[in-house]
Parts: structure tokens; sequence; C-alpha cells
């Protein structure tokens, strides 16, 4: 197992709350109390900056990226109490989708296993959880689940998709709160 790490200055102007490699381990986000998400490819022990995303209006606490069979889209979540889902263009990073339904702060974002599509799971201080869902008619659909946690959400995590005998497009998750449940 190859151990060696990779440090280097992302140039973000405040804390890192997070970093996550696509699926291939190629491209890397990263996301920041500046309230900044910076894109990096990375290989061979070298990086190369891609482009800094900024449409948070606080700090961003997550990314996440979705499985490449939706493209390069990658979601983020902020203080601000917005959701982004990012999509790579020809021209760089666009935001395709903002879910705002939440009332606070989200803290936590993960994308379902790429068998039940493209859906992102959010979690919320207000208490709340949410799942954002792509349709094949090319619209976006929410559903909020309320009072998940009375005092704010602070995981969340997808089962994976399970054996041939499982009922097909079982959505299983897991969520982790400021209750201690």
């Amino acid at each position: 197992m190859n151990t060696n790490t990779l440090q280097f200055d992302t140039q973000h102007e405040d804390m890192i709350h997070d970093a996550q490699l696509d699926y291939y381990g190629k491209r890397l986000a990263t996301c920041s109390s500046d309230g900044s998400i910076r894109i990096f490819e990375v290989s061979n022990q070298q990086q190369k900056f891609v482009e800094a995303l900024k449409s948070h209006t606080g700090p961003v606490w997550q990314v996440s990226w979705a499985h490449p069979k939706f493209g390069s889209v990658l979601a983020s979540c902020s203080y601000d109490g917005t959701v982004l889902i990012w999509k790579e263009t020809g021209s760089g990073f666009a935001v395709i989708h903002k879910h705002d339904k939440h009332q606070a702060s989200v803290n936590a974002i993960a994308w379902a296993s790429h068998e039940l599509g493209p859906v992102l799971l959010c979690g919320s201080s207000d208490g709340k959880i949410s799942l954002v869902s792509f349709t094949e008619t090319g619209t976006w659909e929410v559903q909020m689940i309320r009072s998940a946690h009375a005092t704010g959400v602070n995981a969340v995590s997808w089962a994976p998709v399970i054996a041939a005998n499982e009922p097909t497009n079982l959505k299983q998750f897991a969520t982790g709160g400021c209750d201690n449940n």
C-alpha cells in the first residue's frame, strides 16, 4: 500500500472543513470557512489548481462528488442554509440547482449509490433532513423529512445497495444529531 501524502497550500483564506476526492481519485474538492470551494487535479504526487467556486455566502462545511455516471457533479452545503449542486461544463463549474428549503445551516450531505439515481441526502441544524433528487423528466424534487433530530443534524450516510433479494429502490440511510441519537 502506497502511503505517500501530498501536502500543498490550497490558497483558502480560512480553515478547511472538508476535502473529498472524486470517484477516480483524480479530482480533489476542498471547502472552507472562507465560503469557497477549490477544485484541484491530483496525480503523480502533484496537484494543479482548476477553479474556485464562490456562490455560498457563509462557511462551506462539506462537499460530495456524485457518481461519474451523472457527469462531473459536486454538491456543497453551507452555514448559509443552502445546498448547491455544481456541474462541470465546457467553461468550468456552474450551479445547476440551489436547494434552499432548510431554515438553518446545512451541515452534512451525501450522494446515494448510483443504483438509486442522483439522490442527495442533506442534514441541517433546523433538525430536518431532505432528499434532493434529479428526476427522469429533468426536474429537481425535494422531499423534506421533518423532526429528524430536534436540536440539529450533524451527520448523514447512505447504506450500500444490497443483494438481488432486496426490494428495488430501497433508500436506507442513517443520520446523527445534537440530541445524541
